[in-house]
């Protein structure tokens, strides 16, 4: 088996983080350096050693540069870009440019003793031991993992979590969890009146219409804010977020979080062929995912 020095590992594994990133493109040298902090003569000049290795082939002419054959693939463990799918890294409530390409979890037999090193595609010098972090959800079983920081391996590009807890999203779809019929309040009524209705029916939050169309989002933060501004007999359009998010019934719950994530919204409008049936919510997924926590 090939043994690479530190250096190269670096640059190897910048190489297919920026090959993947770029979706295929050939990367230039200057962009590895870049990436792993390093003098762009000094990645030249092991660029010729891996490509001796077979490891990089090189891509000539006014936009080319470097790309990893299957050899540093096999050679580093990863999956291939054709295969690749992308497993999200949170540190510190902040999405990564990384990807989880291996989690290894311990016997969970001791409960205590619970750690798991997890192995990155990327840059993972910006984690350090104390970050909190989450990883997933992972392909097929979905998983969601969520842990602290306890050490870091850059000789194999993972990090050593201790793990807090680890769920496995429901496959369900939003349909099977949605609430209907649709709890709306008017555009055009007072910031009041739409509070006793969140009130009446013990909501969060509901979708505001003005006529047929759902023209926006109103919540309890919004109540707050009008309260505290004086101005809870405005009417709700005056106060309301303007944004409306619809899902069909057939979206996975994994999918609606990445929506509401992206979105920043925690309501989603459920639609059947386009009709608008139910609403999902942030707090709805989180009974689904974690009962005993909300309890």
């Amino acid at each position: 088996m090939l043994e690479l020095t530190q250096i190269q590992k670096d640059i190897l594994y910048a190489l297919i983080t920026l090959y993947k990133k770029k979706g295929g493109a050939s990367i230039k040298g200057e962009e590895i350096a870049e990436l792993i902090n390093r003098n762009p003569g000094t990645v030249r000049n092991q660029m010729q050693a891996l490509r001796a290795l077979g490891l990089v082939e090189g891509v000539p002419g006014p936009k080319g540069g470097y790309r990893p054959t299957a050899k540093a693939y096999e050679l580093l463990a990863i999956t291939k870009p054709e295969e690749a799918v992308r497993v999200p890294i949170t540190v510190n409530g902040e999405v990564i440019d990384a990807s989880a390409e291996e989690i290894d979890l311990p016997s969970l037999s001791h409960p205590k003793v619970c750690g798991a090193r997890i192995r990155v595609l990327g840059d993972i010098r910006k984690i350090n031991p104390g970050d909190r972090v989450v990883i997933g959800p992972t392909p097929v079983n979905e998983l969601m993992v969520w842990g602290t920081v306890t050490g870091r391996d850059d000789t194999t590009n993972s990090i050593v979590i201790d793990i807090e807890k680890i769920f496995a999203l429901p496959k369900d779809t939003v349909g099977e969890h949605m609430s209907s019929p649709i709890i709306t309040v008017d555009a055009d009524q007072t910031v009041r009146e739409a509070a006793k209705v969140l009130a009446e029916h013990t909501i969060h939050c509901a979708p505001v219409k003005e006529g047929e169309a759902f023209v926006g989002l109103l919540g309890l933060i919004q109540v707050a804010k009008a309260l505290a501004n004086n101005i809870l007999d405005r009417p709700v359009k005056e106060v309301m977020v303007p944004k409306v998010v619809l899902v069909e019934k057939n979206t996975k719950i994994r999918e609606a979080l990445r929506i509401m994530r992206d979105e920043s919204v925690r309501i989603l409008i459920v639609t059947d062929s386009g009709e608008p049936v139910g609403v999902i919510t942030a707090h709805k997924i989180l009974l689904e995912l974690a009962p005993e926590q909300v309890k």
